[in-house]
């Protein structure tokens, strides 16, 4: 949501790694929900087995570790601006 709020500023590449990563952890949200996706190319997680819980924490993980990567690459993004130069938020 950050990042593409703040797109003037930022490369368009590196906001959508942004997007591509929420949308992979919306996804798996969805995996481990009672939802069946199966019929859409997402085999479900199952959270209340001991493999399912083991697989959703492994993702969890993973994504934890992508989203630090990304945290730091719109860091160094954004550092070179002065506040002025960052956009606003329009309503």
């Amino acid at each position: 949501k950050w990042a593409y709020k703040l797109l003037p500023a930022l490369p368009s590449e590196l906001v959508m790694d942004c997007f591509e990563l929420s949308w992979r952890i919306r996804a798996m949200d969805m995996q481990a929900s009672p939802y069946d996706l199966a019929e859409w190319g997402y085999p479900p997680i199952r959270i209340e087995t001991t493999e399912g819980k083991a697989a959703y924490v492994e993702h969890q993980r993973a994504f934890a570790a992508e989203a630090a990567a990304l945290r730091g690459r719109l860091a160094q993004a954004l550092a070179p601006l002065k506040p002025s130069e960052t956009p606003s938020e329009t309503p």
